[in-house]
Order: structure tokens, then sequence, then C-alpha cells
């Protein structure tokens, strides 16, 4: 039985590789970018992190513009914008410039969360709770702003007016449901780590939702953590670095990505434990012929329109590869 056609991207951070320069990670992420327009792909957001020695992407705005500037066809956005860092103002002309520039190939991925620690969070905008709690309103003002009916305005963002910008929403709990589903707005769950809530929120978009002037029916994005490699054997061999950045989450002892290294009886403990488990359920790790049926389990689950596939490998070769053999996957699903 054929799976429904579906579609496919990717979600980066930039991450920084041990002994990679900063200039090398964002050629590396290019080349990706690069490679992914040539597999196919639909999408490629990046993710704003601050205060991450190990995460690049935390001029986000700056860095898609990179990426877009060196691709063609493929889309360039957010995965997320966290809004309660920002002015509104700010992110809708940073946008509108971007998609004045790359027309048709820009999108606006928003979130609620800080992307950082409390302190950070602070540094960044001193009333972030207040912006965080106030994150419909803000939605609103970035919408307000794209809209070609603010010309008539006392406040604009003129860069911005009239520009075409989709706009996704961004949820690793059930609260950006409810909000996604009442503006009618394309939902993205980040399951590749947030995964206990996954099937409610999508349970609550899909059963809330009212059409809107940009979308008339919903539309999910799951994330999801894919390494495949030509054996089981190496896939698993490259997914050591992945479980010693989990580690380094839970440990607060956050590095460079490792090199990876033989899947030990230490690292098999590892996955066992209970909060690497759960945050990994959604990481599909082998070969073709594993991750094919682990994905395919996966659509059926979620009924999902797009999968955006995060993969955490040391190095950049190995990680194009990984995302060759995802698209093979996909398109032998179809």
């Amino acid at each position: 039985m054929k799976t429904p056609t579906i579609k496919y991207s990717i979600l980066d951070l930039a991450l920084v590789s041990k002994d990679h320069t900063l200039q090398q990670t964002y050629t590396n992420a290019l080349t990706l970018a690069q490679h992914a327009e040539a597999f196919g792909y639909t999408r490629y957001w990046l993710a704003e992190h601050h205060n991450a020695t190990n995460i690049g992407s935390s001029a986000t705005a700056i860095l898609i513009g990179y990426v877009a500037a060196g691709t063609k066809t493929l889309r360039i956005g957010s995965g997320g914008i966290m809004l309660p860092n920002h002015s509104p103002l700010i992110v809708a002309e940073q946008f509108g410039t971007l998609a004045s520039l790359y027309p048709n190939r820009i999108d606006l991925g928003l979130g609620r969360a800080p992307g950082t620690d409390r302190e950070t969070a602070q540094a960044i905008r001193a009333d972030f709770m207040q912006a965080a709690q106030s994150f419909p309103t803000e939605l609103d003002k970035i919408q307000q702003y794209f809209s070609a009916n603010n010309a008539s305005a006392r406040v604009r963002a003129t860069v911005a007016e009239g520009v075409e910008v989709p706009i996704y929403l961004l949820g690793s709990s059930t609260d950006s449901a409810h909000l996604a589903a009442k503006k009618g707005i394309p939902y993205a769950f980040a399951s590749h780590f947030a995964t206990t809530h996954l099937f409610e929120a999508l349970k609550i978009y899909r059963k809330e939702f009212q059409p809107s002037n940009d979308l008339e029916k919903p539309y999910v994005m799951a994330g999801v953590n894919i390494i495949v490699a030509d054996t089981d054997e190496e896939a698993q061999r490259l997914s050591t670095s992945l479980i010693r950045m989990i580690v380094g989450i839970f440990t607060g002892k956050r590095d460079s990505v490792q090199p990876p290294t033989a899947m030990t009886t230490e690292f098999k403990e590892i996955l066992q434990n209970p909060q690497v488990h759960q945050m990994l359920k959604f990481s599909f790790i082998g070969s073709k012929v594993t991750v094919k049926q682990q994905v395919k389990e996966f659509i059926a689950q979620t009924n999902a329109d797009e999968l955006i596939a995060v993969t955490n490998i040391y190095d950049g070769k190995d990680r194009i590869r990984s995302f060759e053999l995802f698209v093979e996957i996909i398109k032998e699903l179809h």
C-alpha cells in the first residue's frame, strides 16, 4: 500500500562540529541547502537559539539571507524566529526585505519559547515574559505589518506591506495548536525533541481549525530525527554524536558536535534512560530498509502533510548522504 504524497524538508541549527570554525559551519550549511535543492526538498529552515557554543544560527535572519543567496528555488526560512525575543516591526522589516530579495522563497516560522536560558532571554529583551504572554497579540501585529491594508497606519513596516511571506506557527506543547487553528495557519510540531504532546496537539489543531484567506484546511508539519546510512551499523555509529549531544543537554555540559565512535554498551544503556528514550522517540536511525518502515509508520500515525527532518551528524558529507537516502525513502513510499 502506497503512502500518500508528502513533502519533505530540513530543519538546521547550523551545529558547530568539533574542530570546525563558524565560517566552515556556515559553508557546510549552504552546501547542505544546495544539495537539498538538487534532491527536491521543499524547504530549508534555520532555528533561532542563543548562548549555545554548539549552535551557529543565533542571527537567524542573516543566515537565511546567506543561504537564500546561494540557492535558486529552495524555500528558505525560520524554524523558527522566537517572536518574544523581538519587536514584531523589526521581524516584519527583516523578512519583508528577504522576501523582496528572494521572491516566493521565504518562510516565517514563529515560536513562543526563548530558544535560550532565562538570563540570556532577559538580556535579549527585558520584558521577555510579558512578550511571551502577549504572543497572540504580537502575532497579530506581524500579520498586520505584512498586510497591504497597513499602508494607512501610523506605524508601518513599509518593506513588508503586501509582500508574500507565509507564516507558520511552531509548537512543542498544545498551546500553539489552539492558536494556529484559530488563526488558520500551518502548524509545525517539534516532535524531533518534544514528543509527549504530539498527537494531542495535532488532534486539537485539526479539530479547532478555522479556514483563513491563506489556508483552507489544516496543514501539519512534524519534526523527526533522521540518520540514514548504507547499513544499520554505520547509522548507529553516526548516531553516537547525537547521543552525546542529548547527554550534554541533560547534564548542562553542551559541547560542539563530537566525532562518532563505535556504538558501545554504554551508549545503548543511555538510549534506555527514560528521559533520553522519550526525547528520541521519533528518531529514525538505520539503513534505508530500517528507516523506511519507521517513517511509513510515523506518517500513518500522524497523517502529516510534511516531514521536516533534523540530522545531527558530525561530518557534512555523511549528513548530505543521509538526506539523500531519506529522499529515496520518501520517493519509494510514494
